[in-house]
């Protein structure tokens, strides 16, 4: 989502959903590792956890926000953010 219309906080934001707590753990760390690895970014801040089916990856401009299918319909990010433009949409 592009957030720079709409947030002074942050410039995009990417929102992903897992099947599982531990597909969620994977995904992850995985982004995490290949941030640091191929760009030699790291997290500003790292929030929640797998098994609460929930996790923010704070980058700066770009905020990761990885669910769990009940998580992410109850945060509801895209209703709640409904005028940033949805850039990407894969599922």
């Amino acid at each position: 989502m592009d957030m720079r219309q709409v947030s002074p906080v942050t410039d995009f934001f990417i929102i992903v959903t897992a099947t599982s707590d531990r597909q969620l753990k994977a995904i992850v760390e995985h982004i995490g590792q290949e941030t640091k690895k191929q760009h030699n970014i790291h997290p500003w801040h790292v929030e929640g956890d797998a098994s609460n089916g929930w996790v923010l990856i704070d980058f700066g401009d770009v905020v990761l926000h990885g669910f769990l299918p009940d998580r992410r319909a109850y945060y509801d990010l895209e209703g709640l953010w409904r005028e940033a433009p949805i850039m990407v949409r894969i599922q």
